[in-house]
Parts: C-alpha cells; sequence; structure tokens
C-alpha cells in the first residue's frame, strides 16, 4: 500500500507570526541577513555566504547578466540561466565577473554621422544623456568624442545637424586608462570637476565609462557580494546532461557557485552530476542541487556532497508540475520538514548543509515565513522578473506596464533538460505557462522596501539575525477567515489616482 504523509500539506499564507518579546535593541538598523550559501562543518565558516538572503532563479525570463550584477551590488546573488549554450551562459558569467563596480559599460552609444533626431530619440528611449561616440557605434570601439545635454539646443538647432558638428571631440576630453582605479577615477572627475571620465584602452577604445553618481552610489552599498578579486559574485545553473561540457566553460568564466536545475532532484542523475564534479575539481566548486520536498530527498542530495539543497515543487507562479503531474507539496510543509531534517542531520554528522526554499513566495512577509520556519535563503523568480533588471521587454497591457514572465518548462523556454528522466531530447509535455507580471520599476528599490520589512517583521519576534528568528519565532496556522481578516475588509478604500504595484 502507498505511503501516506499524515497531516495536510500547508502553503505560507495558511501561516502568521506570533510576535514575541522585542527590546530597545530590535530595531531594523541592528538586524544582519547574513546567511551561509554553501556547507560548512561545525566550528568552521562557509566558503561562500549571502549578505540579503535573496538569489534570483535560474531561468531565461529573470537571471541574466544585468541581474547578476545588480543583485550582486545588493547583498545577494544571481544564477545565470542555463538553457542556453554553454558558451553563451559562459559569457554571461564572464561579463559578470569582468564588471567593474563603478564602470559603466554604454547602452547609448553614438557614431559621428547620427543626427540630432536621433541623439534626442535615444536619450527618451534610454534616460541617458551622456553618450560616448565611437568610430562603429558600439560600446568599445575607437572613442571619438561625447555628447552631453549641454551640447545641443533641441529648441534652436537642426534635428539633421550631425553629431560629428556638436560632440566634444577626443582630443578635448580627459581621459582614464583601464587599469585606472575607481577611487583614482573619482579624484580625476573631482579634480577637473567632470560629471563622467571615459575610459579607454591602449588602443584608445572606450572600455566603459565612470560617473560621479555612480561612485557615490557604489560607496553607499555596503552589502556588495565581492570575492577575493574585488568582483562581482555570481551562480550559475547547470543540468545533468552535459555538464561535463558545461562546468569547465563556467568555471574558467569564473562562476563563484553552481547550481543543478532541475523540477525533481531526488534522482540519481543528480549523483552522478555531483560525482563528476568532485571528481574533476574536488571541493573547492560549490555545487547545490535539488528539488526536494521531504526529509528523505534532502539527506539523499546532503549525503551526495550538495553544497546547498533547494526546496519546493509545482509551487512557482508559471510552475504548473502539480497540475500536470500531481507531484509536489504545499511549500510552507515541505520546507519545514526539510529543515527539520538539516537540523538532525547536522547534529549526527557536524556537516551544516544550507537549504534554499524555491517557489510558492506571494508576498513579501512569505519570505519572512520562510526564514522562520528554517531557510537559510530564497530562491525568487517572479518578484526578479519585475525589476528593469530582468533580461525580458516591458510591454503595456490594457494601460499597465508589464513585464514577460515564462517559465523554463514553458513551450517559449523549452528547457528539456530541467525536466529530464533520461528519455528523449525534448519537451515532451508543458511544465510551465508564459505569462506577464506587472512592472515594478529598478531592483534596488523593490529589495530595499522588502528587506526593510523582513527586518521590521523580524525586530516584532525579538530578533537580530536569521538563525535567532529560526530559534525565536512562534508561527500559528490560521483559517481561511482569518486569512480574510487580514486584509482590508469591511470598508470602502479610496481611490488616490495611483497604482498600487502588486505581484500576486
Amino acid at each position: 500500500m502507498a505511503m501516506f504523509f499524515p497531516g495536510e500539506s500547508h502553503t505560507f499564507s495558511e501561516y502568521l507570526l506570533v510576535p514575541g518579546y522585542s527590546s530597545h535593541e530590535n530595531i531594523p538598523a541592528n538586524v544582519t541577513l547574513k546567511t551561509p550559501l554553501t556547507r560548512f562543518k561545525r566550528g568552521e565558516e562557509p566558503a561562500i555566504s549571502l549578505n540579503i538572503p535573496m538569489v534570483s532563479s535560474i531561468m531565461q525570463s529573470v537571471s541574466g547578466e544585468r541581474m547578476g550584477i545588480a543583485l550582486a551590488t545588493e547583498g545577494g546573488m544571481a544564477f545565470i540561466y542555463g538553457s542556453q549554450t554553454p558558451d553563451q551562459e559562459a559569457a554571461m558569467v564572464k561579463a559578470v565577473k569582468d564588471y567593474k563596480a563603478g564602470f559603466v559599460v554604454s547602452d547609448s552609444t553614438l557614431t559621428p554621422d547620427m543626427t540630432m533626431a536621433e541623439v534626442m530619440a535615444l536619450k527618451d528611449r534610454t534616460g541617458h544623456s551622456t553618450m560616448p561616440v565611437t568610430e562603429d557605434g558600439t560600446a568599445h570601439g575607437k572613442l571619438l568624442g561625447i555628447v552631453t545635454s549641454r551640447d545641443y539646443r533641441p529648441s534652436r538647432d537642426d534635428p539633421q545637424m550631425k553629431v560629428a558638428t556638436f560632440m566634444t571631440p577626443r582630443e578635448k576630453l580627459i581621459v582614464g586608462d583601464k587599469d585606472i582605479t575607481l577611487k583614482r577615477a573619482n579624484d580625476v572627475i573631482w579634480d577637473n570637476k567632470l560629471n563622467a571620465l571615459p575610459v579607454v584602452d591602449e588602443n584608445d577604445c572606450l572600455v566603459g565609462i565612470v560617473f560621479r553618481k555612480d561612485y557615490d552610489s557604489h560607496k553607499s552599498n555596503p552589502n556588495e557580494m565581492l570575492d577575493a578579486n574585488k568582483r562581482y559574485m555570481v551562480g550559475a545553473g547547470i543540468n545533468t546532461r552535459d555538464y561535463a561540457e558545461r562546468v569547465p566553460k563556467l568555471i574558467e568564466a569564473g562562476a563563484d557557485v553552481l547550481c543543478i536545475d532541475s523540477s525533481e532532484g531526488f534522482s540519481e542523475w543528480q549523483k552522478l552530476t555531483i560525482d563528476w564534479i568532485r571528481e574533476h575539481y574536488g571541493n573547492d566548486v560549490k555545487v547545490g542541487a535539488g528539488n526536494v520536498v521531504d526529509a528523505d530527498g534532502f539527506r539523499y542530495l546532503a549525503d551526495c556532497g550538495a553544497d546547498f539543497v533547494k526546496v519546493g515543487i509545482g509551487g512557482g507562479s508559471i510552475c504548473i508540475t502539480r497540475e500536470t503531474k500531481g507531484i509536489g507539496r504545499g511549500q510552507a510543509t515541505a520546507l519545514i520538514d526539510v529543515c527539520r531534517a538539516r537540523d538532525e542531520y547536522f547534529e549526527e554528522t557536524g556537516v551544516y548543509v544550507p537549504v534554499c526554499s524555491d517557489g510558492g513566495i506571494v508576498y513579501d512577509y512569505h519570505m519572512t515565513l520562510a526564514l522562520a520556519m528554517g531557510a537559510d535563503f530564497m530562491m525568487l523568480g517572479r518578484y526578479f522578473a519585475r525589476f528593469d533588471e530582468s533580461p525580458t521587454a516591458r510591454v503595456n497591457v490594457n494601460g499597465q506596464y508589464m513585464k514577460e514572465y515564462w517559465g523554463e518548462g514553458s513551450a517559449r523556454a523549452r528547457n528539456w533538460q530541467r525536466y529530464d528522466l533520461g528519455g528523449a531530447s525534448k519537451l515532451a509535455f508543458e511544465e510551465g505557462v508564459d505569462s506577464y507580471v506587472p512592472y515594478a520599476g529598478s531592483l534596488k528599490e523593490g529589495v530595499q522596501s522588502t528587506l526593510y520589512k523582513i527586518k521590521s517583521t523580524m525586530c516584532n519576534c525579538g530578533a537580530k539575525s536569521i538563525k535567532e528568528l529560526q530559534q525565536k519565532a512562534r508561527l500559528t496556522l490560521v483559517s481561511s477567515t482569518s486569512i480574510v481578516e487580514g486584509g482590508a475588509h469591511d470598508v470602502v478604500v479610496k481611490d488616490h489616482n495611483h497604482q498600487t504595484v502588486s505581484y500576486q
């Protein structure tokens, strides 16, 4: 007879935190969100820790190089999607690793024969008024000059006037060489009263631009995820098919940690993948595995040597695995079960294997619940897909700005490797949908708002760290009536003539 798990399977929305005693020290400014990313032994420090408990999903519609840079800036980590060729993925990883904080690669580059009308159109599209002029119009072409809003007057100048006639030419520019440090670049900017400093290589080709405002921004990001060489840290997704070809290229590109991207991870395929990595790289290469939803699955992957284990099957907003295959488990119940097994494993072996909660996050407070239930960090898809830094297009749908968002198991992504069971090299049926999510602006503002909510709730629970939250948290199941009571009810809400951004 089949085994039946006792009790029901619950989601995050069925739980609330009950406040605990908080002292005068429990204020958001005193809360740290630093958390382990990779396994470690009792008494030792993890090789990699996150400064905030957030990583981005291994998805085409979420994690590209812009997401890698933006999330590392805030203290988290992006996992570049693996549903592309190994060379393409490695190039994205390398782009993040090569990015020098404060050194901006231009996305508004001109050629000398472009017109002022084209300059204005590009400015409207990108919002950037400082535009380098290169020989071929590429971001790394030979530098010929620069255009700022002070170089032309739309109200008076001919729209067909060529850039070459009003740009500041190269010979009049102050530039930095490619080996200049950010501190030195800032000194040059201030000493010469500049707003921007182009940086060129030995062939006078543009490397990037340092802006006065970006230096200030860099100094205000104390949580940046940086490696030993002061480069941004980034993860990369792999599959259980082509790892022998993909992993070496990702490591050469500089990936700091890998993660096996699979809809169901309690399988020999994951063991074979981890075994190959350990055989060729030992423990130097860090690799997460998953996804699982119970203690047996966790123990299996922990024994295989996974550096972290992802929890969640079918809970993602674009995932229809439960609907099509009938497998999965409520995310809250799965997480509680796995985290209990994680703690038992630590007691028995002295090895702590961090747990990542993947899926089921609808509201910001669900993140605090996930942490309280034992998660060390969360992998988020829809949450990050809403921001400017995701790779998808921003579109207008019925008067509202939206971002495109699709699952790896959708017909659009066709990531058959993620759902592979050793069969034909194709997606036999869909396990994800193609959709939209409400546009939410910049990642920085959105993440900082979410983190403040998490810290505030932790203070209500008397906790100043994630580990302390897990020890002190008190949770209660709520009825369907209680859930209704928790929102605005029995009132007519005023229309303040602005849209409230939601990601339900």
